[in-house]
């Protein structure tokens, strides 16, 4: 494909990066443009100029005296263009974002996707976020909504439960544990379980050198799956929530919208403006019914059941 010639403004401003470097190859790599485009369009203002703007000769790239005359009106050129651009971007109107965290472990891959289809002019940063850091993303506005693992704490907060995560416990792939499964509390009742404060990383490490084992969520224990290691469901232990959460008032029609889309609803359904000012076809009415041909009610079925 043929790239677009430079314009007027760009022509100046790649004149200015060959004039500031002395090096056709720096500015080119610079101004992310191939070396021959800035050539050509040194050339161009060459020609415009009716002499060369550089030296000629194999000797280091020097400006004539055209060249240096030049350059001051395309710094002053540059200038306005940078400001021209800089009062088009504040005048261009705000692209509204929506900032969703989600914790380790929370795969948000199938939401975006459909947020992208649903609502393309309303663009999605998707963040990592800690999970002891996941209250204070939502209460410090660095995040609009959230994916949490309960417990949290809900005070002005709107939280609400989508799934829950099965327990698994991580042991030494060797460990008697490993032979099955799923195990029990019981089953672990011998054992030294690591207390889950630690990060998730250094929690396994000491798995691996024989601390002890620990109890997680799957979703982790799959994020952070090694070799040397192996996990099994405990049935019986308790499981954790994974929840949708945002601040009470930070609360959107943009932040409902995901609601519903993570919660399945459909896009006939969806609370957009776009959609709901789209008029629904009227229903046709039924012609009428003659006396004639007026179907008869059909006798109620009776009742199986027995008289007492």
């Amino acid at each position: 494909m043929t790239a677009e010639p430079p314009t007027d403004a760009e022509r100046m401003r790649w004149f200015v990066a060959v004039a500031e470097e002395l090096s056709f190859s720096r500015a080119a790599k610079s101004l992310n443009v191939a070396r021959q485009r800035l050539s050509a369009a040194v050339i161009e203002l060459s020609n415009d100029a009716g002499e060369p703007l550089f030296v000629p000769g194999d000797g280091p790239t020097e400006l004539t005296d055209a060249g240096r005359e030049l350059l001051q009106r395309a710094r002053l050129a540059v200038a306005d263009d940078d400001l021209r651009r800089a009062e088009a971007a504040a005048a261009a109107p705000e692209v509204p974002t929506l900032r969703v965290g989600f914790v380790p472990g929370v795969t948000v891959t199938k939401w975006t996707r459909i947020w992208a289809d649903r609502f393309p002019d309303i663009a999605l940063d998707a963040l990592v976020v800690e999970a002891d850091e996941q209250e204070a993303a939502l209460r410090e506005a660095r995040v609009d909504v959230c994916f949490v693992r309960t417990p949290v704490d809900r005070e002005g907060l709107s939280v609400v439960s989508l799934y829950t995560e099965l327990p698994v416990v991580v042991v030494p792939k060797d460990h008697p544990v490993s032979l099955f499964a799923d195990v029990t509390l019981d089953d672990l009742a011998g054992e030294q379980i690591q207390d889950t404060t630690e990060a998730v990383p250094t929690m396994l490490e000491m798995v691996a050198a024989g601390v002890g084992p620990v109890i997680l969520p799957h979703s982790l224990a799959r994020l952070h799956s090694r070799r040397d290691l192996v996990f099994r469901t405990v049935t019986d232990a308790p499981p954790t929530q994974i929840a949708l959460a945002w601040r009470h008032d930070g609360t959107t029609e943009v932040i409902e919208e995901f609601l519903g889309v993570v919660r399945g609803r459909s896009p006939r359904s969806s609370r957009s403006p776009r959609t709901a000012t789209q008029a629904a076809p009227k229903a046709r009415k039924a012609p009428p019914v003659s006396k004639e041909t007026k179907p008869k009610k059909k006798p109620a079925p009776k009742s199986r059941r027995g008289r007492r």
